[in-house]
């Protein structure tokens, strides 16, 4: 028996699975932004709000370009940038020794840590006049308020991920005979990266943040004095292009230690969501 063939009828066509659109990941995170800019352009060119208080993102994009071509904005940008690397490193690189030495040692756990964790409940600003007291408006003071912000992120999550790391893989060591330096660098350290990378990532935000705090307290440079002088003469689109500054400069360095993430640690099979 032969099989009759089938003949669309009319209109009708085979069907016909269509493919779906796919989006790159990094684009869907400019939607909300992009949606957010247009409104706020159309609202406020109704002029529905008042220029000096919420400017509209041409007039910011042109504050932002008069600002690029005197040079204004990329020297106090290198300024800012200067002071947040120089804490960062400083109280970074201590907190990476210490959270080491603490997680390592229960002897160094018992004598240290409970003063540190003391010093981390004190907020920055708490000492920032103290630190004006004993090292002025110079960039001493203002170095070592963002390194003491930067300090605390890395020092717990370092503790914490080597306290975290199996011992059944320091019963191996044993068997191995592997010394100090061995079980740190090829045990310890692999280990805990994850939560290292992640106190990186804390490190550095709250660094970014320290950096305003103290800028703000007494400065003749860098993105908080730019914005507080425009707060003095009411330029209220200067004041959003330096917030907007520290905002992509963040972002910028937050996304640089996840892609770092992704490449030294590509080797761990760890869960990333659903789609």
């Amino acid at each position: 028996m032969k099989a009759e063939a089938t003949i669309p009828i009319g209109n009708e066509a085979p069907l016909v699975k269509q493919r779906k659109l796919a989006v790159p990941r990094w684009a869907k995170g400019f939607v909300l932004p992009i949606v957010l800019i247009a409104v706020w352009q159309y609202v406020g060119g109704l002029g529905w709000i008042s220029p000096t208080v919420l400017p509209t993102p041409l007039t910011i994009l042109e504050a932002f370009y008069n600002l690029t071509v005197s040079g204004e904005l990329l020297t106090n940008l290198q300024v800012s940038v200067t002071r947040a690397l120089l804490g960062f490193l400083l109280g970074g690189g201590l907190g990476l020794l210490l959270g080491i030495f603490v997680g390592f040692s229960k002897r160094t756990e018992d004598y240290l840590d409970p003063s540190l964790q003391m010093l981390r409940t004190v907020p920055n600003l708490a000492v920032t006049p103290l630190f004006i007291l004993w090292f002025g408006f110079d960039e001493l003071s203002k170095v070592l308020l963002i390194s003491l912000g930067a300090f605390f992120p890395i020092y717990i999550n370092t503790y914490l991920g080597i306290r975290s790391v199996d011992s059944k893989l320091f019963d191996v060591a044993r068997v191995l005979e592997f010394n100090w330096k061995k079980q740190i660098t090829r045990l310890i350290l692999p280990a805990a990266l994850g939560n290292i990378l992640l106190g990186v990532r804390l490190s550095l935000g709250i660094a970014w943040l320290s950096l305003v705090v103290a800028e703000l307290m007494g400065s003749s440079a860098g993105v908080g004095y730019m914005i507080m002088d425009a707060r003095q003469f009411s330029q209220t689109d200067k004041v959003f292009v330096g917030i907007i500054i520290f905002a992509v400069v963040g972002k910028l360095t937050d996304s640089f230690v996840r892609l770092l993430e992704r490449r030294l640690l590509k080797w761990r099979n760890s869960f990333e969501g659903t789609n």
